[in-house]
């Protein structure tokens, strides 16, 4: 059914197969698998009198009065009754002949959701059918389903191309790819049974079940979506072990003088982090190790130990972040640590222009430069490396895929493509991991350096700022320093710098004596740099900012953050604001600052936040009050499209779904790739090599 082209069902011309392909819909199998979102109930005939407001209901009634009220918005309201009570019908867009149609005592087959109007009960633009006089309509046997649907897509037609598809799938042409054994030792229902009853669940169905997504039939096609998912990652995990990578061997002794150098001893687990990375580095295939650590564990340095064993193994390194203000705190860090080892640090972003790129790249292509930091430019076509031998990629989930790729493609040459290292200061919970990342070898660091004392994080209103401001005055008085973030919630970065340019004004005004900068997205780079340095330095005691500082700054004396609209942040981003303190002995606080009234969601986040500072259980709640497509961001949603499987929801599932990959591997790999088929279609995945 996989090839079966969906013109082969009735009613599907030319014209309607580009609309369903354009949809995602080419094959009968895809109808299939394109699954209802909800269902409505028109099994029975409900009478008026039993109708409640919320209620969505099939009814038979006759037309009492058909009128048109004039006020703001012209509508045709109909009245209608059935002996048990009285019902209005209205209507915004209508035309004369169905106003005209609705005649004192027509009958009508009525559906739609019952709303409080301001007179009566009321449906609101419902489906409705005229009846001949002793016509009596069969009503539904089955739960309506309600499909994903699209412009130029009605639903109507949806249901009829399901309803030949379920009738292809009567004939045994849909096979059963996982096989008997594997499914009885999971627990595993029949597909098409599970099909067949989300496309037309019996009037008995729990419809709450199914709402929810948690029927069995709906756990059987979720199961096997995920399995599809995962399937599809280790086969990107297994191509790219079968290709070739340098060997990044050396004697150990440039890496023994650069830790020996550092003004700090490792953590035991960025220890173990570094081994796991050097063994990758070693082997022939290329390395594919996501390291994640939560804020201020020290990913860095594991990072810069990579980049000392390729080097001195002979390659080039290239270290990307998601913006200026990362990638200028990592060439900090890496020209301190690298300048006693004799290795110059290059530096790379659209913002290098004229001869000073012109020179760099020159020095990339001929082997000359070891290193290079810097953004998004580094992959652009003019780049050319002589040897690249490592890619650093900091903040993964910032990046489309397709940029970790390009740059990766860089380094092809001689058959070999260069290892990859990719941090996340963004913790990833375990369900997102194994889902996302299972074409990814894991390393954690989870211990934060001696020192680090917990943030005390609290929440107040705006109504409080006298206060906040007073907090300010006194933490700077005792020569401590504090950050001042201003967020909002318009996406115009102009109005963002604005808002940030007025706070910093009026905190400057409010607090004399203090002295005062501000770092915004719109300033240059060098000014950007030489206020963050003045900060860093201590001769600035409050840095007004926009969240441009979420990452990447570490100044050990700033003890004080305050987050202006806390409200408006999701919790990730706020923990990684919060990190920016607690980097030195002085115990930090953050101030949480909202405007209220507060949602239920942004007080469970504010909460979480205020409860923890652990990144692991704060992304675990993220995940749970947003969603993956919200945690991950906007550039990685593509790949979390799935039709009927919620990571959260299903997340039960997913130690079966890893055992079921495994089954499938050494007993029936012939049936990976039509799985695989089945859920992602033929369109290249996320990671494809």
């Amino acid at each position: 059914m996989d090839a079966l082209p969906v013109s082969a069902l009735r009613g599907v011309g030319p014209r309607s197969a580009a609309k369903l392909a354009a949809f995602g819909i080419e094959t009968v199998q895809d109808v299939l698998f394109h699954l209802p979102r909800r269902y409505e109930d028109r099994t029975r005939v409900t009478p008026v009198g039993r109708l409640r407001a919320g209620d969505h209901a099939v009814i038979e009634v006759e037309v009492d009065l058909a009128e048109i009220k004039y006020g703001r918005r012209r509508s045709l309201l109909v009245r209608v009754s059935d002996g048990s009570g009285a019902l209005l019908l209205r209507f915004f867009h209508f035309n004369r002949n169905q106003q005209q149609g609705f005649v004192r005592g027509t009958r009508l087959r009525v559906y739609g959701e019952v709303r409080r109007g301001p007179a009566m009960l009321e449906m609101v633009h419902p489906e409705y059918q005229r009846l001949a006089e002793g016509q009596a309509l069969p009503v539904e046997e089955r739960l309506t389903p309600v499909y994903p649907t699209s412009e130029g897509i009605h639903q109507l037609t949806l249901r009829k191309l399901s309803e030949q598809a379920l009738q292809f799938l009567d004939g045994g042409r849909l096979p059963e790819w996982l096989p008997d054994e594997l499914r009885a030792g999971l627990g595993l229902g029949d597909l098409r049974d599970a099909l067949h009853y989300v496309h037309r669940p019996p009037p008995q169905a729990d419809l709450a079940a199914l709402e929810a997504g948690t029927h069995e039939s709906q756990q059987r096609l979720a199961f096997e979506e995920l399995l599809a998912h995962h399937l599809s990652l280790r086969r990107v995990r297994e191509r790219a072990r079968r290709l070739r990578a340098e060997r990044l061997n050396d004697d150990g002794e440039l890496l023994a003088r650069f830790i020996d150098a550092l003004p700090f001893r490792l953590t035991a687990a960025q220890q173990r982090v570094i081994d796991e990375v050097g063994r990758d580095l070693s082997q022939s295939h290329p390395m594919m190790r996501l390291v994640q650590g939560d804020v201020g564990s020290g990913k860095t340095v594991v990072a810069a130990a990579a980049a000392v064993q390729a080097i001195a193994a002979g390659c080039q390194v290239a270290v990307m972040a998601p913006t200026e203000l990362l990638a200028e705190q990592h060439f900090s860090s890496f020209a301190d640590w690298f300048g006693v080892l004799g290795i110059e640090v290059g530096w790379l972003s659209g913002r290098v222009k004229g001869k000073a790129r012109r020179d760099m790249l020159e020095r990339l292509s001929d082997g000359k430069a070891r290193l290079v930091i810097g953004t998004h430019a580094l992959f652009q076509e003019e780049v050319a490396f002589e040897r690249l031998g490592l890619v650093i990629i900091d903040e993964q989930h910032r990046f489309g895929v397709h940029q970790r790729l390009a740059l990766r493609d860089k380094g092809r040459s001689r058959q070999r493509v260069p290892h990859q290292l990719i941090m996340t200061a963004t913790p990833i919970p375990r369900t997102l991991s194994m889902a996302l990342y299972a074409d990814l070898d894991s390393s954690v660091i989870d211990e934060l350096p001696p020192g680090r004392t917990p943030v005390q994080t609290v929440a107040i209103p705006d109504s409080r700022r006298d206060q906040v401001m007073q907090r300010v005055r006194e933490a700077c008085r005792e020569g401590r320093q504090a950050y001042w973030v201003c967020t909002l919630i318009e996406e115009s970065e102009s109005l963002q710098c604005q808002a940030a340019e007025d706070t910093a004004a009026l905190l400057a005004e409010a607090l004399p004596g203090l002295r005062v900068g501000l770092v915004h997205g719109r300033l240059k780079e060098n000014e950007k740099a030489a206020c963050m340095q003045r900060f860093k330095d201590g001769g600035i005691d409050l840095l007004v900012a926009t969240t441009v500082i979420e990452v990447g700054v570490d100044v050990p004396n700033a003890s004080l953050m305050i987050i202006e609209n806390a409200e408006r942040l999701g919790l990730a981003q706020l923990h990684q604001l919060r990190g920016r303190v607690g980097r030195g002995r002085v115990q930090s606080s953050c101030v949480l600052m909202y405007r209220g009234p507060l949602s239920p969601m942004a007080r469970q986040r504010l909460a979480v936040l205020r409860d923890s500072n652990d990144g692991f259980e704060i992304a675990r709640k993220d995940l749970e009050l947003r969603g993956p497509g919200e945690v991950l961001g906007t550039r990685q949603t593509g790949m979390l499209q799935f039709r009927i499987a919620d990571l959260v929801r299903d997340q039960g599932l997913l130690d079966r779904v890893e055992r079921a990959a495994a089954y499938l591997t050494d007993n029936a790999p012939d049936c990976i790739q039509p799985v695989i088929r089945r859920w992602l279609g033929h369109a290249p995945r996320y990671g494809e090599v």
